[in-house]
């Protein structure tokens, strides 16, 4: 049963992640504006993913339990670029591009390089949650900000939490997925809420 209920957990991960981002792109091509997407948000978010992708390779977990933040990133990749050409200039997206490169082969020099930026990740993956969360609250528009997307990444977390109890037990990890359970249902939540609101203003 619980071989069965790993599997399960770690393919629809795997599923859900390799069209997790394509609602937000979707809807950023669709309405051709990057409107009430927080571009320091995705910048913490696509730096949390390159460190917890780092640090499970550095540490050589089972691949199936970290196998889609790859995808993550590149998704994350195709969204930065959508806004800063949304913005008007796709160009300054080079430095960022660039920064999250060098910080690969940088965040392994040292072992306790890895680990410390492992513990900060939370923090960093939270603060950008709370980016988006923030420019939610101050424009009080959901804009082209998918709920569906956030909706599957509180699954996905969920789902993380089962398979990382029944694989490595890493408590860093662990506490992370509960904190990004947590904050990406409320900007789920959130951004129904501001949805519900424009269409009752309509």
């Amino acid at each position: 049963m619980e071989t069965r209920l790993l599997w399960f957990c770690n393919w629809s991960v795997l599923g859900v992640c390799a069209t997790l981002k394509l609602p937000q792109i979707f809807a950023v091509l669709g309405a051709r504006s990057a409107r009430g997407i927080s571009l320091p948000s995705l910048l913490l978010e696509l730096a949390g993913f390159l460190v917890f992708l780092r640090y499970q390779c550095y540490y050589e977990y089972p691949l199936l339990t970290y196998l889609e933040y790859p995808i993550l990133v590149a998704q994350d990749l195709i969204l930065l670029l959508c806004v800063f050409h949304f913005k008007g200039d796709v160009k300054q997206a080079a430095p960022y591009i660039v920064l999250c490169v060098s910080a690969w082969f940088i965040l392994t020099l040292q072992k306790w390089i890895i680990d410390l930026a492992m513990n900060l990740c939370t923090f960093i993956s939270a603060a950008s949650k709370f980016a988006q969360l923030q420019y939610l609250w101050k424009s009080r528009d959901s804009g082209a900000v998918s709920a569906a997307t956030w909706s599957l990444a509180s699954y996905t977390c969920a789902a993380r939490i089962m398979t990382t109890l029944m694989t490595t037990s890493d408590l860093t990890i662990l506490i992370r997925f509960v904190i990004m359970l947590a904050l990406n249902t409320w900007v789920a939540a959130t951004i129904l809420h501001y949805q519900k609101t424009d269409v009752k203003s309509e």
